[in-house]
Formats: structure tokens, sequence, C-alpha cells
């Protein structure tokens, strides 16, 4: 192991063996090597503190946070992109009061873009959707509220209807074949109920963020939603549209299908059949079985098997008696039954949706 001591001007250079130092030899000091290396070491560190600046104001160039050389904050530029815009006239009379940014937020959206002639909102402005509100644009006696709008929306909407047919007046080709007579329309729901007109980005159109939107209702099937089997829809793989027409349908519970069945079998395919040996329930009613939000028993089943089977499994010879938990095999119980292990019953009945092998009828291949 080589070792060096400093005394005085001179160096001492040895090399240790087992303890002891031998081959001492005096070595002159360099002091102009030790500068050069100092001012080398010097000259690295200012290099990495200006790559690493130069990497860190690039990064905040991009971000928007400090302009770029002969122009604006990007992020500026991308928090008012209707910078130069001028409202029409219609548009100004209102928004010399209402400046809340929950009210012009409606510039963002599709209902406040003035060059599409199907809106309205460039010859009406805010009477394409609340009616002129000539009384509403005249100032009040002293003392006296503001008249409301002719047509107002959300928890104080008006209450002869007027509020919905405004949305109706558009959307009814798409969303009011089954409005009328619907069950939200009969709980006595209005489009601002659920929709957000002034939003840039309605939440319950987006399919991540409508089963919240829903949940203000329907906090049960929310909680549902949240049990260790269930469809996906938090994680927003699932919709609620994908099931529901919630604008009113032909089935019951507002389902896009016929039948509850019909609305199941639009992606479990492989569970329509016709099978040639049926499972009368399966082909009845997937609710005989399954819930469709969520359940604690797998895969979506309404009780554990095999006591779900023995509902309505319960003739003479196999099964002949109701299982249990005294019925697990074990040292004791050696010739307990198998079906309270693995899969249950479908450790055998493995096709319990139908089958069509000529040698199936009890579904079991």
């Amino acid at each position: 192991m080589a070792g060096s001591w400093h005394e005085g001007s001179t160096r001492i250079v040895g090399t240790r063996r087992g303890g002891r130092l031998i081959d001492l030899k005096p070595h002159p000091w360099r002091p102009r090597s030790m500068a050069k290396a100092l001012g080398r070491y010097v000259v690295s560190v200012f290099r990495t503190m200006f790559a690493v600046g130069l990497v860190a104001v690039s990064a905040l160039v991009i971000a928007g946070l400090v302009p770029a050389p002969g122009g604006q904050p990007a992020q500026a530029q991308a928090e008012d992109p209707l910078a130069g815009y001028v409202l029409p006239e219609s548009v100004q009379a209102c928004t010399a009061c209402h400046e809340e940014p929950h009210v012009l937020s409606i510039l963002h959206g599709p209902h406040g873009v003035s060059e599409d002639p199907r809106s309205g909102f460039a010859q009406l402005g805010c009477g394409s959707c609340h009616g002129a509100s000539e009384a509403h644009m005249q100032r009040p006696a002293r003392g006296e509220p503001r008249s409301p709008p002719d047509v107002v929306f959300g928890p104080h909407r008006t209450d002869d209807g007027r509020a919905d047919a405004m949305c109706l007046a558009c959307h009814g080709a798409s969303a009011g074949m089954h409005w009328q007579g619907s069950e939200h329309e009969v709980a006595d729901l209005s489009c601002a109920s659920c929709h957000t007109s002034h939003a840039f980005s309605d939440p319950v159109l987006d399919r991540s963020g409508e089963a919240l939107v829903c949940a203000t209702c329907h906090a049960r099937t929310h909680a549902e939603a949240l049990r260790p089997s269930a469809h996906p829809m938090l994680d927003g793989q699932v919709a609620c549209r994908d099931c529901h027409a919630v604008h009113g349908g032909p089935g019951p519970g507002l389902l896009s299908a016929n039948t509850v069945n019909e609305n199941c079998t639009g992606c479990h395919a492989e569970f329509r059949g016709p099978f040639l040996w049926e499972h009368p329930p399966a082909a009845e009613d997937c609710l005989a079985c399954h819930v469709p939000h969520g359940s604690v028993h797998r895969p979506l089943l309404v009780k554990r098997t095999p006591w779900l089977c023995q509902d309505c499994h319960m003739a003479q010879f196999h099964p002949s008696a109701a299982l249990s938990g005294t019925g697990l095999p074990g040292e004791s119980l050696p010739s307990g039954s198998q079906s309270m292990l693995g899969r249950d019953c479908m450790n055998c009945h493995v096709h319990v949706h139908g089958s069509n092998h000529p040698s199936g009828p009890g579904t079991t291949r």
C-alpha cells in the first residue's frame, strides 16, 4: 500500500509492507501541478453548473413559466385562448354584469361558438337559451330585486318546462325520443340536473367522470361498484351509458336493450345461445344469479356457490342435502363433499350457462 506524508516542502513517498514503511524516497513538492489540477476542477464545476442551469431554463420555457426569446410565456397564451376575440353585442350586454368564471366558461365550450350557425349564439347570444329576458335587462327599482331571466336552468330552474324545451329544441333528435315518460323525467329531473352547459367539457359526457355524476343520486349503485367483484366502472373501462339509456330506453331500468339478457349478451356474447342444452335460469334472466353493479362473491354472483345452486337444485339423489361448512373434506371426514372446494359445483358443471355438447345435459362438457 503506497502512502505519502507532508513535511515542509518535501513529500516522502514509501511502500508499506507488513506494517513497516520501506523504500523511503524524498520527492520535491510541485505547487504548479496542484494549481493546474485545482483549475481544471473549478472549470469542470462551472461547466456542470452551466449545463444544469441550461436544462432548467429549457424546462421552464417548455412549461410556459418564463417567456421564450422573442415571445410571450406559453402558459399565458394557453390560459387566454380568446385574447383579441370580440364578443357579439348581445353577449357584451350580459357580461357587463356576469363576469363570473363559471359563466364566462361557456365561451370555451360548444354552446358559445358564435361561428356555429346551429347555436344562434352570434345573433341572440345568451338569449338563445335564456330567452329575451327583457325584464331582467331593465334596472330594478330601488330596494327591489332584479327580475330573473325568462328561462332559468339548474336548481332554480323554470318550473313550466321551458328549460328542457330549450335543450330539446336542438338536442331532441338525439335525446328526446324516449325522454317523455322516462324514469328520470318522472322523477322531475331536468337536463341541467346532469349536464353542465357552461363548462368547456361536460363531465357527464366524459366516460371517466360519468359514474361520479350518476353517483350523486345513485349512491347505492356507486357503493356496489366498490365491491371486490364488479364491472370496471371506476376505472373508466365500462361507463353507465354502455348499459343504460339515461334519456329513456325500451327496456326496464332505463336499459338500452329490450331485456336484461339482451343487454348483457351485448358484451358477453359467448353466453347468448341458443344452446342444445339450456340452463333455464340463464336463458330467462341473468339477474337470477348475478348482481350487475358489484358483489362480494365472484363473479358478480348474488350468493356464494354451492348455496346459490342449491336454491333450485335440491332434488333427490345428487345433491340430496343442503351443504354447509361441516361437510368440508378433511382428516375427520375424508369423504366430505367436493362441491365445497375449488369452484364448488362448477368443478364438474363447467358450462352453467348452457352446452352444445351431445353429452352435455348436465352442463358438464
